[in-house]
């Protein structure tokens, strides 16, 4: 068993039954061949919520401040997680995330870069849709929705593939594609 199945089981029996998470649309991830999963972001909780709920391991960008814990930072390095450097264009974390799509792995991107305090959708940045852009992932949208606090069950769910044909033919912008994948975030949050 590799550390990343270890934590991931660990974590699962952790954090399943104390949020009551319950998983929708698995079976619009694809079992091989790259894929980005795109989700809303309202607490800390999120990458290791969405990595228990996947079938397949994710590759997360994560903010290089959690690495400065030597401790946590060898365990989010151990679970494949990207640092990135906020605040600036991140050449050598755009070159990993590529890395990662072009291998046929899985990289999930909270694209709203930072947790919505409110829970409301906040517009994304033009990072996911770089990468949606400069690889041929299929790109799932996600929403985890509920609340940590809640009694109610935590659902994450996972949505149909979007359709980055279109967006192409229309030579859309990154953010142009970010504020697409947005959209499909926001309609499974309110169709769900």
């Amino acid at each position: 068993m590799s550390f990343y199945q270890f934590a991931k089981t660990v974590v699962k029996i952790v954090l399943k039954p104390k949020y009551k998470v319950k998983e929708v649309g698995t079976e619009n991830i694809p079992t091989e061949g790259p894929v980005i999963i795109c989700s809303n972001h309202i607490s800390n909780y999120d990458p290791p919520i969405v990595g228990i709920t996947c079938p397949r391991p994710i590759h997360f960008l994560a903010k290089e401040e959690l690495f400065k814990n030597k401790l946590f930072g060898f365990i989010l390095k151990k679970v494949n997680t990207i640092v990135l450097k906020r605040g600036m264009n991140d050449r050598n974390a755009l070159r990993k995330g590529l890395e990662v799509l072009k291998e046929g792995n899985v990289l999930g991107l909270f694209p709203e870069g930072t947790r919505s305090k409110s829970g409301e959708l906040k517009r994304g940045l033009a990072g996911a849709g770089f990468f949606a852009l400069r690889s041929k992932a299929t790109v799932i949208p996600c929403a985890i929705v509920g609340s940590y606090k809640s009694k109610e069950p935590l659902k994450v769910i996972y949505g149909k593939p979007v359709d980055m044909e279109t967006l192409r033919e229309n030579k859309a912008s990154a953010q142009e594609v970010t504020d697409a994948i947005m959209n499909e975030i926001k309609k499974i949050k309110e169709n769900r």
